[in-house]
């Protein structure tokens, strides 16, 4: 959920991702009633609620917008997390209510309307082509099918990631916010929650976190193409988010919460304990209409191989899990959403990192933390040439 722009300050941005029926933009619909300034140089406008992109898909032609989910998962004891622990550590404590959007300080979005970045000239330039822009090529990691060193290395792709495989409707976890270097332009680093099901070109995926750098391939990273509905007008998808964590210093970490609505079918998402952001309706899925079998947690990057050696590109903090807490990056609180609209931590939770001489991966579980593990490295190094 947070997006490093290479040639403005490093800044992490939120975002989400929708892979299903993608992406059949018409017409734009979108107006702006007004419009503020951030002070990282982001226009932000403020965009009526049923004017913004998601109604330019032909599916949603004549979507009623829904303002709420009907339910929520409930939420039952975790004998795996220790029900009063408000810090993550002795070391140093860990704040999701001081994470904030930098476009906060100038305007406050008017009841009815929601806020969205305004697409610049220069933002377009940088993109691959103007059909390009706000997109990006979306894999769903998948160990066991294919070879996967010919899979990542063919699409650049690389993983560290935890999964657990099963019948799920939602997930949710607290991830790290930090603001990895990244060495090139078509170059990204990510932490996020995969929720997909299908394959090749019958693939859903609900994909949402922080990235830093652009996407630019297939896929959205905000609002430009159509499909997420936002019915929050206090957060901008592919906005930037500050502040970022410190080695040895401050962490800060935002919570992401998705799940189904078993009523009407749509995939809710939420931001820390209460903001509901919007949803992705449910006529935008075929495999996803109903479950997932997997749901997938961790960091991702692109390494381009630039003069045929590794990037160094970092994933997370760019320090190796071993480092543990204050150094590395991590994931905590990592739960399911079941049959029975319950959050409990995951029965099984395997890794999956190709290359651990380049970016590694670390579980464990505690009271404090639930289901978790560290992630990330720096990328190219002595042992990743």
């Amino acid at each position: 959920m947070a997006e490093l722009k290479l040639f403005s300050p490093l800044m992490v941005v939120l975002y989400v991702f929708t892979a299903a029926h993608l992406c059949s933009a018409g017409r734009s619909r979108s107006s702006s009633m007004e419009k503020v300034e951030s002070p990282d140089g982001d226009i932000i406008d403020y965009v009526h609620i049923s004017h913004q992109h998601a109604f330019d898909h032909p599916l949603l032609k004549n979507h009623t917008i829904k303002t709420r989910p009907n339910y929520y998962p409930n939420w039952v004891k975790d004998y795996n997390i220790k029900s009063n622990a408000s810090k993550v550590e002795p070391l140093t404590s860990s704040s999701s209510e001081a994470i904030t959007q930098l476009w906060h300080s100038n305007g406050k979005c008017p009841k009815g309307t929601i806020p969205v970045i305004k697409t610049k000239k220069e933002d377009v330039l940088r993109a691959d082509s103007v059909k390009s822009y706000g997109k990006r090529s979306f894999l769903v990691a998948q160990p066991g099918s294919i070879d996967p060193e010919l899979t990542d290395v063919r699409n650049h792709h690389e993983y560290a990631i935890a999964i657990t495989e099963g019948l799920y409707y939602g997930a949710k976890a607290t991830f790290n916010l930090w603001n990895p270097m990244v060495q090139e332009n078509n170059e990204f680093s990510l932490g996020q929650l995969w929720i997909s099901r299908g394959s090749n070109s019958n693939l859903n995926t609900i994909e949402a976190g922080w990235h830093s750098d652009d996407y630019q391939r297939t896929g959205c990273y905000n609002l430009i193409c159509p499909g997420f509905i936002q019915t929050n007008n206090e957060i901008v998808i592919g906005g930037n988010i500050s502040p970022t964590s410190q080695i040895d210093g401050s962490q800060y970490e935002i919570t992401i919460l998705i799940w189904k609505d078993g009523r009407e079918g749509d995939w809710w998402m939420q931001l820390g304990d209460e903001k509901v952001i919007g949803y992705w309706p449910a006529s935008l899925f075929s495999d996803l209409s109903d479950s997932a079998p997997q749901i997938q947690w961790g960091g991702e990057v692109i390494n381009l191989g630039v003069n045929r050696h590794h990037t160094t590109t970092q994933m997370g903090s760019g320090h190796f899990p071993v480092e543990g807490f204050g150094k590395a990056s991590y994931i905590r609180n990592i739960e399911t959403v079941d049959e029975f609209n319950t959050l409990s931590s995951p029965k099984d939770l395997n890794t999956y990192t190709p290359q651990q001489s380049c970016y590694d991966i670390v579980k464990g579980i505690n009271e404090n933390w639930g289901s978790h593990f560290f992630y990330g490295g720096p990328g190219q190094n002595q042992n990743c040439p």
